[in-house]
């Protein structure tokens, strides 16, 4: 893997919710900025958030880009962070979240199927290149999983001189993992949504989004060299946090792929 790469730092708000600057842009991922207490999933079923996020919108700065891996679950985009799409000049996502978005973004917002990429100017001089990857939301193929828990992208950055960045997004399919790190792999960093989020009325309480383990095979997979897991905490419906995911590094024997980012 090229060591030349210097390592930027990400700050882990909570949730599936961190934000970086890469090749003179700022990122920010899956915005999730609401109070702790109940929120619908859609067909009667309720979740429960209990921890407010490590910082306001308010607070975060110029964001140039968000990196949406899907619009329909208040885990992933609740009420504040919709209104913070406003503000922000380019949201990628689905190509299903991008039509039901551009209702009210217009042109800020784009859907990116699998493997489509999009140039985006640097500041500098130069590009980065995002490439959606394939993401599956639950146990099974996508043609199980899509009509239940709907439609999940993740993300490839990449540029001249920059480390290449892999975003996973709701996934929870190694197979997925496998075809991504073929196509684009080694990765340098990975964002990796993790948690082992459960909820019993779907896919019989099996894994939603990566366990921990799982994520240490990703890890393996994608050969990457830092790992910063988000994902893991904020929400009931996750079943493994931060000491899961470090006993499961530890156990696989790479603890010091392991960052944890800047909480504030």
């Amino acid at each position: 893997m090229n060591e030349r790469h210097d390592q930027f730092p990400v700050r882990v708000l909570g949730g599936p919710t961190a934000v970086f600057e890469y090749g003179g842009l700022r990122f920010l991922t899956d915005p999730t900025f609401d109070a702790p207490g109940e929120y619908s999933r859609g067909n009667g079923r309720v979740m429960a958030k209990t921890a407010h996020p490590a910082a306001a919108p308010s607070s975060l700065g110029r964001i140039d880009v968000v990196l949406l891996s899907h619009d329909e679950h208040p885990d992933n985009l609740d009420t504040a962070g919709r209104a913070l799409l406003a503000d922000v000049p380019l949201t990628l996502t689905t190509p299903s979240a991008g039509r039901r978005l551009g209702d009210t973004l217009g042109a800020k917002v784009k859907g990116l199927a699998d493997w489509e990429t999009l140039d985006l100017e640097r500041p500098q001089g130069g590009t980065v290149t995002v490439t959606a990857v394939p993401a599956i939301h639950g146990p099974g193929t996508r043609e199980e999983v899509e009509p239940i828990t709907g439609q999940v992208v993740g993300f490839v950055l990449t540029g001249h001189d920059l480390p290449t960045v892999y975003v996973s997004g709701d996934n929870a399919s190694l197979d997925v993992v496998e075809e991504i790190a073929l196509r684009c792999g080694p990765v340098d960093t990975a964002l990796l949504f993790a948690g082992a989020p459960r909820v019993p009325a779907l896919f019989d309480n099996q894994l939603l989004v990566l366990d921990s383990a799982m994520a240490t095979d990703a890890a393996r997979i994608l050969d990457a060299r830092r790992v910063v897991p988000v994902h893991y905490d904020s929400w009931t419906h996750f079943t493994e946090g931060r000491r899961e995911l470090e006993d499961a590094f530890a156990a696989a024997g790479i603890a010091a792929r392991l960052d944890w980012g800047q909480p504030d």
